[in-house]
C-alpha cells in the first residue's frame, strides 16, 4: 500500500485499484497542498471531523467521483444534505466500523472541537484504515490524552500519522509521547507548516521519535509517497 501525502492533514491511500482519501482540503485552499481537487480521483472518502481545512473538498470530489463518503454521524447527515439521499454516505459514531471489500474503516475518540461552516456541531474522532492487510491510524485533530493507547490493543497498528503542528493539537513533543501509546512501527506527522500557528520542526519530531521509541518516523513533504 502507498501513503501519499497531499500537506496539512490529507492523505490518499491506496493499493491501485482503491483509493482512500482522508481529510481532503487541496489546493487552492490548502497553501501546501500539490495539488488541487481536480487532480485527485478518491474511490472513498473518509472524514475525521467537520473543520474547513479538513472538509472543504468532500463534496465536489465525492460529486464528480460518486465516491462513497465515510463521516461520523451528524457531518455524514450534512454531507447527506448537500449530495441527495441516493448518494452513498456512512454515519457511524465513535466505535463504529464500516466494512468494504477492500478492508473497513472504524472510528476512535479523538481530544478537540469540531463544528462546520455550515453550523453543525459534531464530534471529531481519529480513524483507523485496514486497506490490504495494512492498518494505518490518522489520529485526526487532537490533544494527547492517554485512551490513545487503546486504539492499537485490538488491532496493532502499522502506521500512524499523527498531527505535530500545536496551536489546534497537540505539538511535536506532545506527540512523541502519543507515539509511545500507539505504539505503531512507522510514525508521519501531520497538522503542521500550513499556517504560521502551526509552524515546527518535523525533524525534531523524527529525531525524539527514533531516540525514544522503536518507532521509525517518516517525514514527507506534499506530494511525496510513503510505501508500506
Amino acid at each position: 500500500m502507498e501513503i501519499r501525502y497531499l500537506g496539512h492533514a490529507t492523505f490518499e491511500l491506496s493499493d491501485g485499484d482503491t483509493r482512500v482519501l482522508i481529510d481532503p482540503f487541496l489546493a487552492p485552499y490548502n497553501p501546501k497542498a500539490p495539488v488541487s481537487a481536480d487532480e485527485v480521483e478518491p474511490t472513498h472518502i473518509v472524514v475525521t471531523h467537520g473543520h474547513e481545512d479538513h472538509t472543504a473538498h468532500v463534496v465536489p470530489l465525492a460529486q464528480r467521483m460518486g465516491a462513497p463518503v465515510v463521516a461520523i454521524v451528524e457531518l455524514a447527515n450534512e454531507f447527506s444534505e448537500e449530495l441527495g439521499e441516493d448518494h452513498p454516505v456512512h454515519d457511524p459514531n465513535l466505535g463504529g466500523t464500516v466494512e468494504f471489500d477492500w478492508g473497513w474503516v472504524r472510528y476512535v475518540p479523538a481530544w478537540h472541537t469540531s463544528t462546520t461552516p455550515k453550523g453543525t456541531v459534531n464530534t471529531p474522532a481519529g480513524v483507523v484504515v485496514n486497506l490490504g492487510g495494512t492498518t494505518v491510524y490518522h489520529t485526526g485533530d487532537t490533544a494527547l490524552f492517554s485512551d490513545l493507547a487503546l486504539v492499537g490493543r485490538r488491532t496493532p497498528i502499522d502506521v500512524a500519522i499523527v498531527c505535530i503542528g500545536g496551536h489546534y493539537t497537540m505539538d511535536r513533543h506532545d506527540a512523541v509521547e502519543a507515539v509511545k501509546l500507539i505504539g505503531a512501527g512507522t510514525v508521519i506527522p501531520c497538522h503542521y507548516d500550513t499556517f504560521p500557528p502551526i509552524e515546527t520542526d518535523a525533524q525534531a519530531f523524527k529525531a525524539d521519535v527514533e531516540r525514544e521509541t522503536d518507532a521509525s518516523a517518516v517525514v514527507l513533504a506534499p506530494g511525496e509517497t510513503h510505501a508500506t
